[in-house]
């Protein structure tokens, strides 16, 4: 007989690009990736927060990540996109240049993170995976969006 505990030995990732950098995501924490859409923005929030939108009927706060990462901000194109994560029970969306694809990671090629990588501080990140000739950082959600961060957009999404 086979022991019925399943072995966690890959980790299935967005991928989305932020700059020259290549960032994951959990796939779970993804609800969906929405092409980039008119923002309303929301006095008296933190300058990363951008506004929110409706989406399918649900008002959902907005989060530029180049900008909570305190990297240049760039110009909005055809390939912006919104990732719409759950963190909890808050969904916010990410703003990122690109999502480009979705991959598995295994397990034992996650790294624990360097103090910096690509300007964005290690507390954000779960880690960095190294694939082939790919570096990919993989963030750290619960940590992108601080407790005061989180009551404060919940407030916007309530």
């Amino acid at each position: 007989m086979l022991d019925q505990k399943e072995v966690i030995s890959e980790v299935k990732v967005i991928v989305f690009r932020l700059k020259d950098e290549e960032y994951g995501v959990e796939v779970h924490q993804v609800k969906s990736i929405e092409k980039l859409e008119h923002i309303t923005r929301v006095p008296r929030t933190p300058s990363f927060v951008k506004g929110v939108i409706n989406l399918r009927g649900v008002v959902t706060p907005i989060i530029d990540l180049r900008n909570r990462f305190s990297l240049e901000e760039s110009v909005y194109s055809e390939t912006t996109r919104i990732i719409i994560v759950a963190v909890g029970e808050l969904e916010v969306g990410l703003i990122v240049d690109a999502a480009n694809d979705v991959i598995d990671i295994p397990v034992d090629a996650i790294e624990p993170p360097p103090e910096v990588v690509g300007g964005v501080e290690a507390a954000y990140l779960r880690g960095v995976a190294k694939l082939d000739k790919r570096l990919l950082i993989l963030l750290n959600l619960d940590k992108v969006l601080s407790t005061e961060e989180i009551k404060q957009l919940d407030a916007i999404e309530g």
